[in-house]
């Protein structure tokens, strides 16, 4: 019996087993029963031990595994969020126009040239919302009209320090019926220009300077849009005109970007020359069917061979084949890589979201959704200005700006030109001023 209680000691937890089978069997065979249970204890023990240890390792690699999925989860979150936050950031300052505070006088008929009178008569009210659904924007686009300035500018390096604005248009997107219209303003415009009067006394100039006078390079304008924020705002204060957003091309830009797409197929109605008694060689193109390379199709859009009005026109022509190239099937796909490797190259406060918006948009239009209209020449007379930047007399245009300033209101609305009309008026000299529309 000792032997059993001695041994039952040091095997502890089978104290009431070993001892009740010492009772049963012989001496012997309690000893080997005895040290079975011992060894099927250890093999237990270690068992459970190993069981442990895995369990302990498994909630080890699951932790480090959900540490790291987390993380993984982490920064997928921050770097789309980011990427989503830089899809949406404007890639220029805003314009951020002052809020309109007063409403101003509409002109009386009496000053309308003849054959314009319509333009007045129509009802000035905004068309009201029928009880029918509302048409969505297309292509994501987050607001029905997007109203652009954009601005063709005479610098001739690649940069945007100064330079005076050679073209200037309102652009009315609309996404909802797939129309764009562009609208010519004259940049010979005696205007007046604001937030600069402390800068040797500037306080008017033609409509283009006010682009020359807010870039950096001259360090004038102090405000918001550097050169397009300030012409916003001399086009806002002169003639009501309000745009959302801007883009301005530089001259190598614009050779650039035509030779890009591999130059443009240009029909002119009539012939472009600067020939004379005095300068037979200078450059002449007959009327007709043209490719022109970047070079050719700038200078054709510069020429000011009859008037302001005529170069306007040649510029619409050029626009009008450059738009027809990018929407070319050997085009189209190269559309996202044309605008990754230009959007550095313009001056412009589109984000990238807006500029695919605008490109999905094109694709989505005919020819004769885009029309180019102009004011009547009949508006504009020609006369002579002090300018006190250059210190002498300046060729300008003078125009009473009531009567411009409610077509552009009607511009705006998008009542005119007339979008129930198909313009199909082919580009002429001896009609400058006449709305037309590009070819497909």
């Amino acid at each position: 019996m000792r032997l059993c209680g001695n041994y039952v000691e040091r095997v502890g937890g089978f104290r009431r087993f070993v001892c009740s089978l010492s009772f049963r069997v012989a001496p012997c065979a309690t000893r080997n029963l005895l040290f079975d249970v011992v060894q099927i204890s250890q093999s237990l023990r270690s068992f459970e031990m190993t069981i442990q240890y895995a369990w302990e390792e498994e909630i080890h690699m699951t932790s480090k595994k959900n540490i790291t999925l987390g993380i993984v989860l982490f920064l997928l979150v921050v770097g789309g969020t980011y990427l989503f936050r830089f899809y949406r950031q404007p890639l220029g300052e805003p314009l951020a126009l002052p809020t309109v505070t007063a409403t101003r006088t509409r002109p009386t008929r009496t000053s309308l040239p003849v054959g314009n009178e319509a333009i007045l008569n129509a009802s000035t009210e905004t068309p009201q919302a029928t009880a029918t659904s509302t048409p969505q924007p297309l292509c994501g686009a987050s607001q029905p009209v997007m109203n652009v300035l954009a601005i063709g500018s005479d610098a001739r390096g690649d940069h945007y320090l100064y330079g005076l604005a050679d073209i200037i248009r309102l652009v009315r997107v609309d996404f909802v019926n797939a129309r764009v219209t562009v609208l010519e303003i004259p940049r010979d415009l005696w205007v007046d220009i604001p937030e600069i009067s402390d800068h040797y006394g500037i306080t008017q100039g033609k409509m283009n300077q006010a682009y020359l006078y807010g870039n950096k390079g001259l360090g004038y304008y102090d405000g918001p849009g550097e050169g397009p924020g300030l012409l916003a705002r001399t086009l806002d204060l002169n003639l009501g005109a309000r745009p959302d957003h801007y883009l301005a091309v530089n001259m190598k830009t614009f050779e650039n970007i035509v030779d890009a797409v591999g130059g443009i197929d240009v029909y002119l109605p009539y012939e472009v020359s600067l020939r004379s008694a005095e300068h037979p060689d200078w450059l002449h193109i007959e009327e007709g069917q043209h490719h022109f390379d970047g070079k050719t199709a700038l200078w054709v859009a510069r020429i000011r061979q009859y008037n302001v009005f005529t170069r306007a026109e040649n510029q619409n022509i050029v626009l009008c084949a450059l738009r027809k190239k990018v929407l070319s099937p050997a085009v189209v796909p190269a559309i996202p890589e044309l605008i990754a490797t230009f959007k550095r190259n313009v001056q412009t406060d589109l984000s990238p979201e807006q500029i695919n918006q605008l490109a999905c948009l094109a694709t989505q239009m005919n020819g004769s959704s885009v029309v180019f209209a102009s004011f009547p020449i009949e508006l504009f007379k020609n006369a002579k200005q002090f300018d006190p930047q250059l210190k002498d007399t300046t060729s300008v245009l003078e125009a009473d700006r009531d009567i411009l300033r409610d077509y552009i209101r009607r511009f705006q609305l998008g009542l005119w030109p007339d979008p129930s009309l198909i313009i199909t008026t082919t580009p002429s000299p001896g009609a400058a001023d006449a709305a037309f529309s590009c070819e497909d």
